[in-house]
Parts: structure tokens; C-alpha cells; sequence
């Protein structure tokens, strides 16, 4: 009888993670190493487009989620202006060099986060093709286009961009 009733709490312990057990009773060390490009010398931060709001709306026949931005005010004082900010690169076409490619705010391919939200990156319309490198952090300079209007899910575009 005392060897049916063990069974069973055996089989609890045994149902508990390795990794939480050696936890408990201590909180775990928490480092979020998921952060986004350093903002260069007089350059624009990511925490500063990220403000801007995502509306989605799901498309009942399609299912289709679109999504429209809601720019704060600060958003929409770099409208139509040059900015400098650092990203990854996310190219569209095959190739040595690209002219027109996506800045991705966060590291590309990390397992553990979703994929960039439309306000973590920026279209990418080169005046001179950058060197395909998508493992460097990239810096560019350009005119800021705020877009999204059309429910495209592309909330920013950097016309005429340059290395900085």
C-alpha cells in the first residue's frame, strides 16, 4: 500500500523541469540579450519609433490582419527629414549589393522573439547599393517617409539613403 501512494508523488517530482527545480527559491537571472542597434552619435533611436501605435483590423472574408499606424507627435516631427540610425541589414534581392532592402531595429533570426513588428524597420531606398552584410550592424542616412496609410504593414521608408 505505502509503495502505491509513493508512485505517484515520484511521478510529480519527476514532472517538474530540471531547470525550474534548480530554481527554486531563488529568482532566475534575467538579461534580455534581444535589444535593439545602439542609436549613433545624432542619430534616431528605435525607442523613438517604436512609439508609433499598431491598429489591425482582421479582414472577415480573408482573415487577413492589416495593420495602420498611429504616429505620435514626435514620429511625425522627422517626417520628410534626414535622420541617421543603425540596424541590420534583411536583403530583398539576391546579390553583392542592394539598393533597395529592409533595416531590421532588432537582430534577425533570434528563436525566441517574433518577427519585427512594422514599427522595428524601415524600407530601404538607396541612392548607392550597400554591401550585402547582414551579420553587421549597418548605419544609414536618409529622408524619412512615414507611410502605412494604405494598411501595408510598412510604416517607414528612408528615401535616398547613404552609408553614414
Amino acid at each position: 500500500m505505502m509503495r502505491l501512494l509513493i508512485l505517484p508523488a515520484l511521478l510529480a517530482l519527476t514532472a517538474i523541469p530540471v531547470g525550474t527545480a534548480m530554481q527554486l527559491g531563488k529568482p532566475a537571472p534575467t538579461k534580455d540579450v534581444w535589444q535593439p542597434a545602439k542609436t549613433p552619435a545624432g542619430g534616431t533611436p528605435w525607442s523613438l519609433l517604436q512609439q508609433t501605435k499598431l491598429n489591425d483590423r482582421t479582414d472577415e472574408a480573408t482573415m487577413m490582419i492589416y495593420t495602420k499606424p498611429s504616429f505620435p507627435p514626435a514620429v511625425k516631427a522627422l517626417n520628410g527629414k534626414q535622420i541617421k540610425i543603425a540596424g541590420w541589414m534583411m536583403p530583398l534581392d539576391n546579390g553583392l549589393k542592394q539598393k533597395h532592402w529592409v533595416l531590421l531595429g532588432y537582430p534577425p533570426g533570434c528563436p525566441f522573439h517574433m518577427h519585427a513588428l512594422p514599427n522595428q524597420f524601415i524600407e530601404i531606398n538607396a541612392a548607392v547599393p550597400f554591401p550585402t552584410d547582414e551579420s553587421k550592424v549597418h548605419v544609414v542616412t536618409g529622408t524619412l517617409q512615414l507611410t502605412g496609410y494604405d494598411e501595408s504593414g510598412i510604416f517607414y521608408r528612408l528615401l535616398n539613403a547613404r552609408p553614414a
